[in-house]
């Protein structure tokens, strides 16, 4: 670990950022050149403290999952994200763990995003990063691990993740997550993260493996869909997507047409957006039901 270079990569890095690049407001009497400290570690989910020692060379070594934190805050490009490893003495991220590196280019418009929901999906449906309205619809996903990463995952073995979309439209949302996954399997390879989840989920659910025989593939979201909310019920909203250049990560924003139900209800779910929702129903989605601000956005 080279303390003083990192220290310094992390300083200069941080002066280079204003914070209308990470989704913040500029503010009055800011004397500060770029982000504050604090803001980083905001956006790192750490402790102020623990950064500022890193930035003054007093820090502990940080940890693979603190680095790509970091990265993540610091809206690094890949090779900068490979180079802070270093520098901390960790290895570079292998290709399967780098690709859940946000695309910069996806986070500066996510964080222009406050007022309809908006997240960034992995090939593999994982949310790397939502905003406080997507937060607010679809529940805080920061909290999964492992294999429940993948929404393609929970959705053919947590019977819980079905109730937000209305029971019409499940059957058409397991055929285009097998497709999307179809997809991904055949750019990653049968040995990579998706072959590991593809063997996985044909050993636990037979509707996965009845789909998965039928070889559809596509990479694609539905335009327009009906999302149930726990609280306010069903919400139509149209859903644009904007892909990075090798298709690897997507950034799904979920829109409504103005003077329409749907609108009113987003309207609505923005004010409910900073509020925990108590006493869940026994139809109750724990990934959807419950609301609170995201770490570090």
């Amino acid at each position: 670990m080279d303390r003083a270079t990192l220290a310094d990569f992390l300083r200069r890095h941080r002066e280079a950022l204003r914070p209308e690049d990470v989704g913040l407001s500029e503010g009055a009497r800011r004397r500060t050149r770029g982000l504050r400290r604090e803001e980083v570690a905001a956006l790192a989910v750490m402790s102020a403290d623990y950064y500022t020692r890193l930035e003054q060379q007093r820090g502990p070594q940080p940890s693979v999952q603190m680095l790509a934190s970091l990265a993540r805050a610091l809206r690094l490009t890949n090779d900068e994200r490979d180079y802070l490893f270093q520098i901390a003495g960790h290895n570079a991220p292998a290709s399967m763990s780098a690709a859940t590196h946000v695309a910069p280019a996806l986070l500066r418009v996510l964080d222009r995003l406050d007022d309809t929901p908006a997240l960034i999906l992995s090939a593999l449906g994982e949310t790397l990063v939502q905003n406080r309205m997507a937060e607010a619809l679809f529940g805080d996903r920061s909290g999964f691990s492992g294999l429940a990463r993948s929404e393609i995952y929970r959705w053919f073995t947590d019977p819980s993740e079905r109730l937000r979309y209305p029971e019409d439209d499940r059957d058409r949302q397991s055929r285009a997550l097998v497709a999307n996954l179809r997809a991904a399997h055949g750019s990653m390879g049968a040995q990579s993260r998706a072959g590991d989840l593809v063997r996985a989920l044909q050993k636990a659910s037979a509707e996965f493996a009845e789909l998965w025989e039928r070889h559809e593939v596509a990479k694609r979201f539905e335009d327009h869909k009906t999302l149930i909310h726990p609280e306010l019920g069903p919400i139509e909203l149209d859903c644009q997507v904007l892909f990075t250049e090798d298709q690897s990560q997507a950034l799904l924003v979920l829109t409504a047409p103005p003077r329409t139900e749907g609108y009113e209800k987003l309207r609505l779910l923005a004010v409910l957006g900073r509020q925990r929702f108590t006493e869940p129903g026994p139809d109750h989605n724990p990934g959807a039901g419950t609301i609170r601000q995201p770490a570090g956005r």
